[in-house]
């Protein structure tokens, strides 16, 4: 295979992973905004939730980038976790026009979606 032809390869195992992922957090953010109005749960059970989407989109990512890439998964689970928090940082920055949270929390924020891609990868 070409090497033009192997970074086009790679690019769509990024691309449908990150999909894959970002599809996953659309419906648990749907399924977290019910619960909030149908149990009004208070900020810490929110926050938990908002974290376990986070864990769970990149961990599905991760499996998707894993199987297709059936070599280095594990790397490959990293990168899609680091590229999910990157867009993540994009649109909070877009949205609010300033880092939402204090260094801290996005540095958590970071590890948990790159050893949530990396988990997944690892799985696969």
């Amino acid at each position: 295979m070409r090497k033009k032809e192997q970074n086009e390869v790679w690019i769509m195992w990024i691309v449908k992973a990150l999909l894959a992922a970002y599809v996953v957090t659309g419906i648990l953010l749907i399924i977290l905004a019910l619960a909030l109005y149908k149990f009004e749960l208070n900020e810490g059970a929110v926050t938990a939730g908002v974290t376990a989407v986070y864990l769970i989109s990149t961990f599905t990512g991760g499996l998707v980038v894993g199987k297709l890439a059936k070599v280095r998964r594990f790397l490959w689970g990293i990168v899609l976790g680091i590229l999910y928090f990157a867009l993540l940082l994009l649109v909070t920055v877009g949205i609010y026009r300033t880092f939402h949270g204090s260094s801290t929390e996005i540095l958590v924020t970071f590890a948990l979606c790159a050893g949530g891609g990396m988990a997944g990868g690892m799985i696969s």
